[in-house]
This record gives structure tokens, sequence and C-alpha cells, in this order.
């Protein structure tokens, strides 16, 4: 993403305009998504039309050309709504656009890039059902033809799988593990040619309206020019350049969704009345409500300077990771304090709060769980302080 990004003024009108799209037209929808599990296609194209499919993608192949507190603070006003918003936008504007900008040849930028901006939605496919941080045991592999490549194996837990018209996929090009994750490289996969099945989504524990599916190729054969960047060995790097980015993403996700539980919280606790007046006058609703406030506006504080020090062009891998952290875990204590606050109420399904918990549970899972990022966190202390010593 260069720098720059989109000019500052411009990008503020846009804002105020994304925020009132959200509150006119993304919360109105939600509760007929949690009925249909589905996001209702006028809903897409008004988003298609606002251009949140190519928010990162450059203004040459049709996208905003965001730089990354630009995406982010993008991202940070539209979770405030459900998660499905974000989620299916996501993989365009995320790992798609980083791993094609990265190492994307000009015919496939070219190829590609316009029409992910437009809204054609794209799925990354790393996962599998014996792999997920641990790349060295990914098995789907990639074999050369005459003219292209065959592609076998099962890649599970695919966003958006079941919309995507275009996947990124990693598969294997060398049998044994070499350094650096060299043995996988990225295939450019249209998902409607012959021996790519598309499998039933998965029900969840919560975030209705996104969708995970496996995807089963078997015999998958594409051209020479789906290897991304035209090089072996690059396709796990390039995707693991982008990680940074999805890590502020779903910590901006959380952090917006943390807020509106507890907009949602405090509302309530004017409203219900016990022992004669609202259960906003108790101490210890009000402690609920203080401390959730105390600790959204720490992850607001991480996410400013995360993101400004990521444009300025440093090394974030390890403050990415801890506001990843940070905001995600917070964002958990926050949706528990709102089904507290409202008591029995809470566990109700017509009740925001119920659904709330359930959603913010996979924020700390996903881009890397909790536990994975301590011990990156970790690592990288402890090598620093090797090399200073």
């Amino acid at each position: 993403m260069s720098n720059a990004g989109m000019d500052a003024e411009v990008f503020e009108q846009f804002l105020i305009q994304l925020e009132r799209f959200v509150r006119d037209r993304l919360i109105p929808v939600e509760r007929k998504i949690i009925e249909t599990d589905l996001i209702p296609e006028s809903v897409l194209e008004a988003m298609r039309d606002m251009g949140l499919f190519g928010l990162t993608i450059p203004e040459e192949h049709g996208g905003a050309g965001m730089n990354i507190s630009q995406y982010i603070r993008t991202m940070h006003t539209l979770s405030y709504a459900m998660p499905a918003f974000r989620s299916i936008i996501s993989i365009n504007v995320g790992m798609f656009a980083s791993a094609f900008k990265n190492g994307g040849t000009e015919a496939q930028k070219a190829a590609w890039l316009p029409r992910i901006a437009a809204g054609e939605i794209a799925a990354f496919g790393l996962t599998e059902p014996g792999s997920g941080s641990d790349a060295a045991g990914l098995q789907t592999t990639a074999v050369p033809t005459a003219d292209g490549w065959l592609l076998n194996g099962t890649k599970r837990y695919i966003t958006n799988s079941p919309f995507a018209k275009v996947g990124l996929i990693m598969a294997r090009t060398a049998t044994e593990n070499l350094p650096k994750n060299a043995h996988i490289s990225a295939f450019i996969v249209p998902l409607d040619i012959p021996g790519v099945t598309i499998c039933k989504s998965d029900r969840k524990m919560g975030q209705s309206g996104s969708h995970i599916a496996d995807i089963v190729l078997e015999d998958v054969h594409v051209g020479s020019e789906a290897l991304l960047g035209g090089e072996l060995g690059k396709g796990f790097a390039f995707a693991m350049m982008s990680l940074d980015n999805g890590r502020m993403s779903v910590g901006a996700a959380a952090t917006a969704y943390a807020r509106r539980a507890l907009d949602s919280a405090i509302r309530y606790a004017t409203e219900r009345k016990a022992f004669g007046e609202p259960i906003a006058n108790f101490q210890l609703i009000q402690q609920m409500l203080a401390q959730s406030e105390i600790e959204i506006y720490a992850a607001e504080c991480m996410m400013d300077d995360v993101t400004r020090r990521a444009d300025a062009g440093e090394n974030i891998l390890r403050k990415a990771a801890a506001f990843k952290v940070f905001a995600t875990e917070m964002c958990g204590r926050v949706v528990d304090a709102c089904v507290q606050i409202h008591g029995g109420a809470g566990y109700l399904a017509e009740y925001d709060a119920e659904r709330f918990f359930r959603d913010a549970r996979i924020y700390r899972i996903y881009e890397g769980t909790t536990q994975i990022l301590q011990l990156q966190i970790a690592k990288h202390m402890l090598r620093e302080f090797a090399a200073a010593n």
C-alpha cells in the first residue's frame, strides 16, 4: 500500500458517508440477515457502489488506493455493524489484494484487480484439515503439466468460498519442506472450473451471514499464468506479507464491536428499572460500564499508534500482534459485561447482547490465535534481547 493513500479530506468525507451507511442501511437489515443467513443482494450492490470491495486496491486498477491507517479506520467504522459486512469484503481488500500487489505480475494485476475492486468476491486458501498455523503440514499439491499445473487437495474453513469467483490457493510445489516455506506456491484458481467443489457452508457459533466452507480440488487444471508472480516457492511469503494488516483489521473490528456492545449496555441500563430506579444508578453496573470504556479507549489508542507506524514504514509485526491480542481479548470481556448488565434478558435471542457474545468469540481465534501471537511476540522480544547482549 502506498503510504500517501487517499486525499485526507476526501477520506474524511468518505468516513462520514460510511458511518451514515452503517447506521441507515446495514444495522436495520441485521435481523433479516440473522433469519436468512445471507446479506441481501441490494445491500451488496450498495457496498459495491461505495467501493468497499476495492479499498486497498491501487487506483490504476479501479480501487481507492487507501493507505494502512485509512483502510483500518474504514474497517473500524464498518465493523460497528454485524461482522458479516466486514467478512464479505475482507479477503478482497486484505490477503488477495496484498498478495497481488506484493507478488503478482503486471498481467495478473491487470486481469484480476479491477474485477475484485468492482466486487467479484475472492477467497484465500491456506488452511487445510491437517494444517492451520503450521504451514509445514500443508498437503495440497500442484504438479507441473505440459501447459500448466494440476492441483489436488482440500482447503478448510475458507471464508466466502460459497460466494467467491476466484481463490488464491496455496499448494506444495516441492515434496520436501524447504526453509522459509519455499515449498509452497500460490495459484490463482477460478472457482467455477472443472474439478473444483465448494462444500456446504459450515454451521457456526455466531457471525450470521458470513460463510465458510471447504474447497475440494480434484485434478484441477490451470494454465501456467495461474502461478502468482510466475515464481515457484514465493506463495507463502507473498501471503504472509499481509498478515500484519489482517491482524490490525481484526483488532479494529473487535474494537468497534466492543463499542457497539457497550452502547447497547448503556441504553439497556438507563431504560431497565429495578428497586424503583434505572439500574444505571447502581455502582456495580457503573463499574462494568466504566471498565469497558477504559479498555475500548486503550484499544483505540493502540489502533491509532500501530497504523501510524505502519504507514511510516516501521516493522510492526510485534505491535500488530499485540493490538490484535489486546483488542480481541478486550472485546470478549466487554461482550461478557454486556450480557451481565442485561441480566436474564442477555441470555435471550431477542436481545442483541446474546449474539454480540457469540459473534465476538472467533476474533480471538482467526488471523492468529491469542496463544500463537503471544509466542510470536515473546520470540521476537527474546531474539532482540539476545542480539543486544
